[in-house]
């Protein structure tokens, strides 16, 4: 296969392949949770992170040899407590605590890229996602995080699971909320993070949320809904990747509109399902009345 005979598109196909599952499944908490701005904030923040490490770069230049999106990833993970802490001291505006970050991590991030140098191919690749940045180093990194986040996931899945619907009645169940929402803060940031370099900053909560939330349309059970995420979300990430690939197109673009048409796919085979049932009702309605 002509896909495979390039060492970074293994390797991207490789990274792409694990982050198709552990960003549907950190997905799924996301959205029952109902904060998928967390995402949004996470990866500006890594930006800021990344533009960070470019300022520093630009007159240390032993730092220039170290991947930028480590650095990334350590603002995150710093700035994930950061919400959680905001979000536990004003309860009353707890749903503030993210835009709030936000803002804040965006403007500080602009200020960094203006100290870089502005603008260069590093950060629009950054931005936008580039298969041609990641190497074997970039895939030993994001497997342990993908391994350990799954690991985690089903070590404290009870505890998620109550949280995600119920923090008053977690609390009553004896459920160490603040430790667990921590826990589950430090996921997400590194799992948001570690995606960046496939799918970009600005395209990275696609990849997280709307597989989650084609799922939530079509899932039974909790249960399900991580197993539709997956699915729907490595279908995104082996398509995107093929269609990217043969038409030069960018990766994380082409996996954003893939995980966007399987979600209005699923949204509208929903609505035709459900008018379906709807007419074989009224056709039963009417044949029993007619029996009468």
């Amino acid at each position: 296969m002509v896909f495979l005979e390039f060492d970074f598109l293994r390797y991207a196909l490789i990274i792409g392949l694990m982050l198709g599952v552990v960003a549907p499944a950190a997905g799924v908490f996301v959205v029952v949770r109902k904060t998928p701005m967390i995402a949004d904030a996470m990866s500006h923040t890594a930006l800021t992170g990344i533009a960070f490490h470019l300022w520093l770069a630009s007159f240390w230049v032993w730092l220039s040899e170290w991947n930028p999106l480590y650095t990334g990833i350590l603002f995150t993970f710093i700035v994930s407590f950061v919400i959680e802490y905001l979000r536990r001291r004003f309860q009353a505006f707890q749903e503030l605590s993210i835009p709030v970050v936000m803002a804040s991590a965006i403007g500080l991030g602009v200020v960094f890229i203006s100290l870089a140098d502005g603008f260069n191919n590093d950060l629009f690749n950054y931005l936008f996602g580039s298969i041609l940045t990641v190497n074997a180093a970039d895939a030993v990194v994001i497997g342990v995080i993908s391994v350990v986040s799954l690991l985690l996931f089903v070590l404290f899945y009870k505890e998620l699971l109550f949280l995600a619907f119920d923090e008053e009645q977690a609390t009553v169940n004896g459920i160490p909320v603040q430790r667990v929402n921590l826990l589950f803060a430090g996921i997400a940031a590194v799992i948001v993070a570690s995606s960046i370099s496939i799918l970009g900053v600005l395209l990275v909560s696609a990849l997280i949320t709307l597989p989650a939330a084609a799922a939530l349309r079509v899932a039974s059970t909790f249960k399900s809904m991580f197993v539709y995420a997956v699915i729907f979300g490595e279908t995104a990430v082996i398509a995107g990747f093929l269609i990217s690939y043969y038409f030069d197109l960018s990766s994380g673009g082409t996996i954003a509109v893939l995980s966007f048409l399987i979600w209005a796919v699923v949204v509208l085979a929903e609505k035709v399902a459900g008018r379906l049932r709807q007419r074989s009702w009224k056709e039963a309605e009417w044949a029993g009345k007619a029996n009468q």
